[in-house]
C-alpha cells in the first residue's frame, strides 16, 4: 500500500469536500438528536458511502471519514459516547469501502487515502488530563482500523492542539500528523490569529508532518500561505502545507455583498495554491463535489508534464527548417526575416446564428483589407467555453471569403490548440489533419478546464498532453516526418510537417520562476515565437530580457473597452492594471469617451513596443470590433 507522506512529497494531493454541509444538503437537517452524523456511520453506512463515492468521482484522492465529532465529549451530547470505538472504526471500514469500490468501477490504480477527522470540543481543553479522557478511545480505534494520517481540523486554541498532539505522539503505531488551525482575519481585518508563522513553527516543532488552515475564508487562507511559504521548515521541505478553505465569506463587489466563490473559482484557487507550494489542497464548508471537479481539473492542467515520456526518435529528416516555415504565410515569412507582425485575437462563434458568423467572417476581411495585420489567431474554447473549434471556423472563413488553395490567404490563420479535449492520439490526428488542411500554424496552450455550468453536462479534462509536450512533439515528431511513436508519416521521400510553432508566456504569474522555467523549456524545444499575456504597463516585459534573441516575441496588448472591463481585468490572476490606467477610465463618466481612452492607451502601448525593437503585438481586442483597425493605424504610424 502507498505510503500517504512519501506521496505527498512527490506530487500535490487533492482532498475532498464538506461532510457536514453536504450531509445536510443530502438530508436537509442538521446535525441534532435522533439524527447525529457521525452516527450514520453505524445508522446509514451507505449515505456515508455515497458521499465518498461522490468525492472520489470528481477527483478526490484523500477522503476525511465522518468522525470530526466522534470523540467522547461530543457524542456524550447525545447519548452515543458508549458507541465511540464503533463510530470511529465504521468510519474507516466505509471510507476504504468506498475506495476499493471506485478503484474497481473505474480501473482505477493511483493510491486513494483515509484522513481520519478529529475535531475540536465546544470549548477547549487545557490539561493533558482533559485531552486524554475526551480523545484517548478516538484515537487508539482510528489507528488500530488504519487511517493513513490523523487529520486534526478546525482547531481555534493552539494550546488544545498541542496537548493533542502530545497524547497521539505518546500512542504506538500512529501515523502521520496533518494540523490544520481557522485563522481569520484579525479586528483590523489585517493580521492573521494566531499567527501563522508561529503556528507552523511551533508544528515543525512537535514533529508534525502536515500544516496548514481549514474552515476559513479563501483570502485568509490564501493570506496564510503567502506568510509562511518562504519560512525555514516550509523551504526546506520538513513542513508541506495543507489548505481547505471554506466556499464562503461575503466580499463587495459593486453594490452588492456577494460571494464569489463558485466551483470555478475554487479550481482557480486550488491552482494558484499548487502554484505556492501546497502540498495537500481541499475543501471544508460548502465545498461539494462540484468544487472538488473543478480543484481536479485545475490541479491536472498544472501536472499534465509529469505523465508524458519523452519520445526516442530515430529520423534521416532533421525537423522543417525557417526557410520551409516562411512559406507558410505573410505572418511567418516576416518573422522568419525579423519584421514586425501583428496579430488579432478573434473568439470564434458559440452557436449557429448565421448573423454572428457572418459577423465575425466580416472582421477579419476588414482586418485582411486594411493591411495592417500579419495573422488572426483563434482561441480554442477560451475560459472552458465550448465554441466552434478554430480549425472548423478557419473552414468557415475560407469558405465564405473564397481563400483556396489556388489564391491562398490574405492572411495567416493560426488556431489555438489545447491538449484539455484530447488524449495524446486525439492530439496527433488533429494536428496532421490541419497540416493536410493547410494551417500550418498553431499556438499551443495547455488551456482552460471545462467551466463549470449547471447548463451542461460534466465534461472531463482529459490533459494528456501540456503545452510544452504538444511543442516537443510536434517539432521533434511531425515536423521530422515522423508520428509521435517513431513511425514515418508516409511513405514519400519527405514526409515532414512545417508547422510554425506558438507558445504563450504569463508575464505576471503568480510563480514567474515556474512560468520562466517552463519558457526556456518551450524555446529549447523548437517554438518559432511566443506571445505573451496583456501588459498593461512595461515592469513585466524585463523579465523576458534575457530570453530577447533566443525567438522572437510578441508581446500582448488588450483594447480595454470602458471602466467596468478594465476593472474585471485587473481582478483577472496574472493580469495587473496601473492605477493611473483605471483613473485616467474612472475620470470620464461618458462610456463612449471611456471606449476612446481604452483605444488610445493601446495605441500608445504598441507605439512603444515598436520603440523598444520588440518583434511584434499580439493585440486582444475581440470586444473593440471596428476599433481594431484604428488602434492598429495609430500604433504603427
Amino acid at each position: 500500500m502507498a505510503d500517504f507522506l512519501t506521496t505527498l512529497q512527490s506530487q500535490p494531493l487533492l482532498a475532498d469536500g464538506a461532510m457536514g454541509s453536504y450531509l445536510f444538503e443530502l438530508t436537509g437537517r442538521l446535525s441534532e438528536t435522533n439524527h447525529v452524523y457521525e452516527a450514520f456511520n453505524l445508522e446509514q453506512p451507505e449515505l456515508i458511502q455515497k458521499v465518498h463515492l461522490a468525492y472520489l468521482s470528481a477527483g478526490a484522492q484523500c477522503l476525511k471519514t465522518n468522525t470530526f465529532g466522534a470523540n467522547r465529549q461530543q457524542l456524550a451530547q447525545f447519548g452515543l459516547d458508549g458507541k465511540t470505538a464503533a463510530v470511529n472504526r465504521a468510519a474507516v471500514e466505509i471510507a476504504r469501502t468506498a475506495i476499493a469500490k471506485f478503484q474497481i468501477q473505474r480501473g482505477e490504480t493511483a493510491p486513494c487515502f483515509v484522513l481520519a477527522s478529529v475535531g475540536p470540543t465546544a470549548k477547549p481543553l487545557t490539561t493533558a488530563d482533559a485531552v486524554a479522557d475526551c480523545y484517548r478511545e478516538q484515537l487508539e480505534t482510528l489507528i488500530a482500523a488504519g487511517a493513513d494520517a490523523l487529520l486534526l481540523e478546525t482547531f481555534s486554541s493552539l494550546p488544545q492542539l498541542e496537548l493533542l498532539i502530545g497524547l497521539i505522539r505518546s500512542l504506538p503505531n500512529a501515523p502521520p500528523v496533518i494540523a490544520e488551525m481557522t485563522l481569520r482575519s484579525g479586528s483590523t481585518g489585517q493580521a492573521l490569529e494566531p499567527d501563522p508563522v508561529t503556528f507552523v513553527n511551533r508544528m515543525a516543532a512537535l514533529g508534525v508532518a502536515v500544516a496548514g488552515v481549514n474552515c476559513c475564508a479563501p483570502w485568509d487562507a490564501d493570506a496564510f500561505v503567502a506568510a509562511v511559504k518562504d519560512i525555514a521548515p516550509v523551504c526546506s521541505g520538513a513542513m508541506q502545507l495543507v489548505v481547505m478553505p471554506n466556499a464562503a465569506g461575503f466580499q463587495r463587489i459593486g453594490n452588492r455583498l456577494m460571494t464569489s466563490v463558485n466551483p470555478e473559482f475554487a479550481g482557480k484557487m486550488a491552482r494558484t495554491l499548487s502554484d505556492h507550494g501546497v502540498r495537500l489542497i481541499g475543501g471544508c464548508c460548502e465545498m461539494h463535489p462540484p468544487h472538488i471537479q473543478e480543484m481536479h481539473n485545475y490541479l491536472q492542467s498544472r501536472n499534465v508534464a509529469a505523465r508524458v515520456a519523452t519520445v526516442q526518435v530515430t529520423t534521416t529528416l532533421p525537423p522543417a527548417d525557417d526557410a520551409a516555415k516562411a512559406l507558410n504565410g505573410g505572418f511567418s515569412n516576416k518573422l522568419k526575416s525579423g519584421r514586425f507582425v501583428v496579430s488579432i485575437e478573434a473568439l470564434p462563434p458559440r452557436g449557429t446564428d448565421p448573423r454572428i458568423i457572418r459577423n465575425k467572417v466580416d472582421f477579419i476581411a476588414k482586418l485582411a483589407a486594411s493591411g495592417l495585420v500579419d495573422a488572426v489567431d483563434f482561441t480554442d474554447g477560451s475560459r472552458g467555453i465550448p465554441l466552434i473549434s478554430p480549425g472548423d471556423f478557419i473552414h468557415l472563413i475560407r469558405e465564405n471569403l473564397n481563400w483556396n488553395a489556388l489564391t491562398g490567404d490574405a492572411l495567416e490563420l493560426i488556431p489555438h490548440f489545447t491538449g484539455r479535449d484530447l488524449n495524446v492520439m486525439g492530439v496527433q490526428s488533429r494536428l496532421v489533419g490541419l497540416h493536410a488542411n493547410r494551417i500550418h500554424n498553431v499556438l499551443f496552450v495547455t488551456g482552460d478546464p471545462p467551466k463549470m455550468s449547471p447548463t451542461y453536462p460534466r465534461s472531463a479534462a482529459v490533459f494528456d498532453l501540456d503545452s510544452l509536450a504538444m511543442i516537443r512533439l510536434t517539432h521533434s515528431c511531425l515536423n521530422a516526418g515522423v508520428d509521435f511513436g517513431g513511425v514515418p508519416l508516409g511513405k514519400q521521400p519527405d514526409p515532414r510537417t512545417h508547422f510554425t510553432i506558438g507558445a504563450g508566456v504569463e508575464l505576471e504569474a503568480r510563480d514567474m520562476p515556474r512560468e520562466l522555467s517552463r519558457l526556456q523549456q518551450k524555446i529549447d524545444n523548437g517554438v518559432d515565437y511566443v506571445m505573451t499575456q496583456p501588459a498593461f504597463h512595461h515592469a513585466p516585459l524585463a523579465a523576458l530580457e534575457k530570453f530577447r534573441g533566443q525567438t522572437p516575441f510578441l508581446i500582448g496588448v488588450m483594447v480595454l473597452t470602458h471602466f467596468e472591463h478594465a476593472q474585471r481585468m485587473a481582478r483577472v490572476p496574472g493580469v495587473v492594471i496601473p492605477d493611473a490606467i483605471l483613473q485616467r477610465f474612472a475620470a470620464l463618466p461618458n462610456v463612449a469617451d471611456q471606449t476612446k481612452v481604452g483605444q488610445e492607451i493601446a495605441a500608445e502601448q504598441i507605439r512603444w513596443l515598436v520603440r523598444e525593437g520588440w518583434n511584434g503585438v499580439y493585440l486582444m481586442s475581440t470586444a473593440a470590433g471596428s476599433g481594431t483597425v484604428e488602434v492598429l493605424r495609430a500604433g504603427l504610424q
